[in-house]
């Protein structure tokens, strides 16, 4: 057995685990924030037999789908009177960080 831990967009989860629930596949999702963005993304947990984890890995990549974003960088810390520009920056957001893990012991009480 697997532990598949999926941390994908927060507006790509929705779909995510429709299609999982759709394909027999029990998840539960975490409501996360990254740190880079400081955009809320979605944690999601499955707990899989071994000979699924390339179903799950495909239903996650066809639903997780990355695209760009324009954002603001922070201001540098500058002394007084500096003047600073900030020029928008384009980003990579979405598609899915994803770990496999193997289970020794599941435990239910």
């Amino acid at each position: 057995m697997k532990l598949v831990l999926a941390i994908v967009h927060s507006d790509d989860a929705p779909g995510l685990l429709d299609a999982l629930t759709r394909r027999g596949h029990r998840a539960t999702r975490i409501n996360t924030a990254g740190g880079f963005l400081k955009e809320s993304n979605a944690t999601i947990l499955l707990g899989v037999q071994d000979d699924l984890v390339d179903e799950v890995l495909g239903v996650i990549q066809s639903n997780c789908q990355t695209r760009t974003q324009y954002v603001n960088p922070l201001p540098p810390v500058m002394e007084p009177g500096e003047f600073y520009m900030p020029y928008p920056v384009e980003v990579q957001i979405g598609g899915a960080t994803v770990f496999v893990m193997d289970v020794e012991q599941v435990v239910p009480l």
